[in-house]
């Protein structure tokens, strides 16, 4: 049997929540935070817009049409990384194995902890306590053996509310989910697995390996595994990210290669702050571009070296743009950088010195 103890907290509705404690006159009122545009998506939304079928990464045309009163919020990233910070700092007065998933979420692992507390139930109800008391947002907790059924559970009595699954209890909590409540399903991957009569954790836990990876490939063991309630990722407290990148909806469709180029340079700047930001470069720069039919096409290069000046990103980035036709209007660019490791440039820097 494990003996690991896992938490995971997810702040409820986050950036609206934060939205609605800064400007009281909000609360209660459905809002969306993002640009009210018709090139405009939804980065959060209240509660009270989500009764309407708002949505995060939903069109604010859509959003609009569901919910005829939704108050659009421009976003302030700075305020949530603030806020985010001293939710982070709560996490570490309990434990130093804390990974963060982004601005809202994250896993820590209790089973040796700080307090000395073999509780992993009540040092999640204190975490949320302490959260409200320092930022007044509520927080969601999933407590159990491993990240996967923590993460399942942390949904389970959303908003404000925790959820613990013990080894024995898991399969019975698992086999009554609806494979969409399972972590890494996505929409996609549901509409196969209802073809073949898959609905529910059980009826997942009931195919065979085989059955699984010869509908899967690869995935088939995972799901295979998922549905049993086995999962071996450990807590990682250094995350290096996948891939760093930025993107750009235009109000108006671009047309002309010159402001394409335009605006390539622009978003190259971006990606190269983030990078710095987040002290890693890459090798691989991909290429989006999003046509006004909706159509999307990737283009990529990799370099045997590694780079983060937004020149090079840029100038790639231009390559991949007229290498092939354009084949409609865009309404979408976006620049990724991926083959991440940390900057070469302190690995040379630390040869000369020497």
């Amino acid at each position: 049997m494990s003996s690991r103890k896992i938490i995971h907290i997810d702040m409820d509705a986050f950036y609206a929540s934060v939205e609605q404690h800064d400007f009281p006159e909000l609360k209660g009122k459905p809002i969306a935070v993002g640009g009210s545009s018709k090139r405009g998506v939804v980065a959060a939304a209240s509660y009270e817009a989500r009764k309407f079928g708002v949505k995060s990464a939903m069109s604010s045309v859509i959003a609009a049409k569901r919910c005829k009163d939704l108050i659009f919020i421009k976003p302030r990233f700075d305020r949530y990384r603030e806020i985010s910070q001293q939710i982070r700092d709560i996490f570490y007065e309990y434990t130093d194995l804390v990974e963060p998933l982004s601005l809202d979420e994250a896993y820590l692992d209790v089973t040796i902890n700080k307090k000395d507390n073999p509780s992993a139930t009540l040092i999640a109800k204190e975490i949320r306590q302490k959260i409200f008391e320092k930022t007044g947002l509520t927080a969601s907790a999933g407590i159990s053996y491993n990240k996967f059924v923590a993460k399942i559970a942390s949904d389970y009595n959303k908003p404000n509310g925790q959820k613990t699954v013990t080894e024995n209890e898991a399969i019975d909590f698992l086999d009554l989910l609806n494979i969409r409540k399972f972590y890494g399903i996505g929409k996609v991957t549901a509409k196969k697995m209802n073809s073949l009569g898959i609905f529910t954790g059980k009826d997942l836990r009931e195919q065979p390996l085989v059955f699984l990876t010869q509908n899967f490939g690869n995935s088939g063991e995972h799901f295979y595994n998922i549905a049993r309630g086995i999962h071996h990722g450990t807590v990682n407290p250094v995350r290096l990210p996948k891939s760093v990148g930025a993107e750009n909806t235009f109000e108006d469709n671009l047309i002309s290669i010159e402001d394409m180029l335009f605006q390539l340079k622009n978003i190259a700047t971006k990606v190269e702050e983030r990078l710095r930001k987040k002290k890693v470069s890459g090798r691989t720069v991909t290429l989006k571009i999003k046509y006004s039919d909706f159509t999307i096409q990737t283009r990529r290069h990799t370099f045997d070296y590694f780079i983060s000046n937004s020149s090079i990103i840029y100038q790639q980035a231009k390559e991949l743009l007229e290498k092939d036709e354009i084949i409609n209007s865009v309404r979408l660019l976006g620049i990724t950088v991926s083959n991440l490791d940390i900057y070469r440039q302190k690995i040379i820097q630390l040869k000369l010195d020497l």
